[in-house]
């Protein structure tokens, strides 16, 4: 798995739930979970390094806009943290039905 930083993961995540969306759509989904400010200044960076990293494709919409989708690989990459997250939850042996 790559080396992602949770907010990073959480972008990939965002972008899962939205059909191609733009940078501030993005920004808005995880304001609506994280408790913390989504600024441009962390986001659209981010965005870069995932973009540069082959998890998310950018296309430009309209010469001020980008929409961005992940590639096959962001999609293997949230695939592979849920299968762990799963796998660690079932040998924590906890309940969480």
């Amino acid at each position: 798995m790559y080396e992602l930083s949770g907010f990073q993961r959480d972008l990939l995540y965002c972008v899962a739930a939205l059909n191609e969306p733009n940078g501030q759509e993005i920004g808005r989904e995880l304001a609506e979970y994280s408790s913390t400010e989504v600024n441009h200044g962390r986001l659209y960076p981010n965005l870069t390094d995932l973009v540069e990293e082959g998890l998310l494709r950018k296309e430009e919409k309209d010469g001020r806009t980008n929409l961005y989708e992940l590639t096959p690989l962001g999609i293997e990459v949230i695939e592979e943290r849920q299968q762990w997250e799963s796998d660690k939850l079932q040998e924590s042996g906890i309940d969480f039905d």
